[in-house]
């Protein structure tokens, strides 16, 4: 299948909604902590199928804050665990396949044995140049922005203070239009990414999930049913080659389109009973 792939087309980031753990266990009648630990073992063949084919981002939907919050604290903390040992067991993995580690989300809330496992694992593989392998932990698209905000905000209040002067004055000055999109896009957790190409959702679910809500603007969208403990490389590659089906025009027209002589627009006249 890989060599079906137009090379020239390849995404650069694709981000994975990772669902369907539960329902996985659920359908074979099986403790929900057994599907997890199979959807930790689908990670294994995605990141190595993602390093194999030079794929420079992969993000994935690994923890919510809403997972944080409404669990069950029994399965949070198994799935903290989970965490734990899927890094300890898998950076001499990563570096094997040249995978480099990093993290978005309000990482600051785990219990700290897990940060210093994250921060363990993300130094070893901090010199590795493949597939960067970004884990969402703790993260909701909502807080990531409300955290970019504050971010501007201070960097208007350290600017003004720099300056000696206030904040009115200072945009007295720079203007309101100095906060616009880039301003707000430097202080996300994923400034240093390009934005997805490609979102996939496994296990047909059709929703967004507070998931890189402002990154995936002009993401394509490819929703299987498959659940996550199920899907392997070859469902990425396949999710791939659909996404080079796509024709992406991010709100303008084909290249090839020209402009034409338009009649001036009117509206219909209203017909009276």
């Amino acid at each position: 299948m890989y060599r079906t792939l137009d090379q020239a087309r390849m995404p650069e980031h694709v981000a994975i909604i990772m669902d369907g753990n539960g329902r996985w266990a659920g359908n074979r009648t099986l403790k929900r902590f057994v599907g997890h630990q199979q959807g930790a073992e689908s990670v294994h063949f995605v990141v190595e199928a993602a390093s194999r084919i030079n794929l420079p981002y992969l993000t994935l939907y690994a923890f919510s804050i809403e997972n944080n919050l409404r669990r069950p604290k029994s399965e949070v903390g198994f799935l903290m665990k989970l965490l734990r040992n899927y890094l300890v067991g898998n950076v001499r993995r990563m570096n094997d396949n040249n995978v480099r580690m990093r993290y978005i989300g309000r990482i600051h809330e785990l219990p700290p044995d897990v940060q210093e496992t994250m921060r363990w694992a993300e130094a070893e593989t901090a010199q590795n140049s493949g597939t960067t392998l970004t884990l969402a932990l703790n993260y909701g698209s909502r807080a990531e922005i409300v955290d970019a905000t504050r971010g501007v905000l201070q960097d208007l209040l350290d600017e003004a203070h720099r300056r000696g002067c206030s904040v009115d004055d200072l945009l007295s000055v720079s203007g309101l239009d100095a906060v616009d999109e880039s301003a707000l896009a430097r202080h996300l957790y994923t400034r240093d990414m390009p934005d997805p190409d490609l979102l996939i959702r496994t296990s047909g679910e059709m929703r967004i999930s507070n998931y890189l809500l402002w990154q995936i603007a002009y993401s394509e969208i490819f929703v299987t049913a498959r659940l996550w403990p199920d899907f392997r490389g070859e469902h990425l590659l396949e999710c791939i080659a659909a996404f080079q089906q796509r024709n992406r025009r991010f709100g303008g027209l084909d290249s090839e389109s020209s402009d034409e002589d338009l009649p001036d627009p009117h509206m219909p006249e209203l017909v009276r009973t």
